[in-house]
């Protein structure tokens, strides 16, 4: 899971920004400099961030100072793929798989926020199958862990 992970945290933003950019021309979306800033500020440490926490980053970057310019761009990045929606933290998070269709789980860390992308794949079978046999059909399911991050687990007293 590439959040509690030790990585080149550098090189991951750019490959993941280089992945999205890539996919943005593929599908001719325009990735305007306000959504791509926002992309990075998502990127920056894999937590999940409030729509006025990005806007207070890019109200101290001068890019903008009013919410819907935050809204706008992270509903852009969200409709498309480029980022997710925590529902539970009413939060946004980068998509660990911006080039892949897919339905991920997230965990969560309730200490330092950090979010991990898992597949979900499994889970979503077991969550249908339960709905079907009950005769209910899911429209949406976001599947949502919260819990201790491996750095908060040691850290916790």
């Amino acid at each position: 899971m590439l959040a509690f992970e030790t990585h080149d945290h550098q090189a991951c933003v750019k490959t993941r920004v280089a992945a999205v950019e890539m996919q943005a021309r593929a599908r001719k979306l325009r990735l305007t400099p306000i959504r791509r800033r926002v992309l990075e500020i998502l990127l920056e440490d894999h937590r999940a961030l409030g729509a006025y926490d990005v806007l207070a980053k890019l109200e101290a970057e001068g890019l903008g100072a009013h919410p819907p310019v935050a809204y706008r761009a992270l509903d852009f990045l969200v409709e498309h793929g480029f980022a997710h929606k925590l529902e539970r933290r009413n939060a946004f998070v980068a998509c660990d798989h911006p080039d892949a269709g897919h339905r991920p789980a997230f965990l969560i860390c309730r200490d330092c926020a950090a979010v991990a992308e898992a597949d979900s794949a499994g889970v979503a079978r077991a969550l249908a199958q339960t709905a079907s046999g009950a005769g209910f059909e899911i429209e949406t399911a976001a599947i949502e862990a919260e819990g201790l991050c491996p750095a908060c687990q040691i850290a916790a007293p």
